[in-house]
């Protein structure tokens, strides 16, 4: 039943750590006598006593970890109880994540150069995973000639499908023409226009609608 001691030996294995520590209990921490142990490799060790698990955790210079409370026994695993608490809150921020809606609006006379600029802007939206809006408003007698809208619309979808898939189609909505595209699994997603994008939307948001970014860049 047990382990072969790791390399190392010099960690310190009563260790403090300020995220969630009050809801994972490890180490003396721990209540019951008796748990249901998890090996550092996943395999299913039995049901043995703390002070036996304790030991086997020293022995890996990790830490024992109880990771079902309500068990009977609790089940506890040995593992690094800082890099367990890190995916706890990183699955949790993931939950929390509001997908935020970016619109780009364009013309139908629109110029390459204003062109490629809301195709830039677009493939970063994204690539940061929020969902995008094309629009494309007639003006006077535009209206005469929706096809040359059409045709612009569908060429930035055709421009972005490495980022986005579209939802619904290019559909009419009065005077306008809108498109969807939702972001590919995360993956999927390959720049073509934008060497790089930073890690964080330094955009400015001044739509009514927080979850909104009207971009109307040129």
């Amino acid at each position: 039943m047990a382990f072969p001691p790791t390399s190392g030996g010099n960690r310190p294995y009563n260790r403090s750590y300020n995220n969630n520590s009050n809801q994972v209990r490890k180490n003396e921490r721990i209540r019951a006598r008796e748990v249901r142990l998890i090996g550092p490799d996943g395999s299913q060790i039995g049901i043995v006593t703390r002070e036996e698990a304790l030991v086997l955790a020293k022995q890996h210079d990790l830490d024992l970890v109880e990771i079902a409370a309500t068990a009977t026994p609790p089940v506890c695993r040995i593992l690094d109880y800082g890099k367990y608490m890190y995916e706890i809150s990183k699955k949790a921020k993931d939950k929390t994540h509001v997908t935020k809606v970016k619109i780009i609006k364009m013309r139908m006379r629109i110029e390459t150069h204003d062109y490629m600029v809301k195709i830039r802007h677009s493939e970063e939206f994204l690539f940061k995973g929020n969902k995008l809006r094309l629009t494309l408003q007639f003006r006077g007698r535009e209206m005469e000639h929706k096809e040359l809208g059409y045709e612009v619309v569908q060429r930035a979808v055709n421009d972005l499908i490495h980022v986005g898939a579209i939802e619904g189609g290019v559909k009419p909505q009065g005077r306008s023409i809108v498109a969807t595209l939702n972001p590919l699994p995360v993956a999927k997603r390959k720049l073509k226009f934008n060497e790089k994008v930073s890690e964080h939307d330094d955009l400015v948001d001044d739509s009514d609608d927080a979850d909104e970014h009207d971009e109307d860049a040129k």
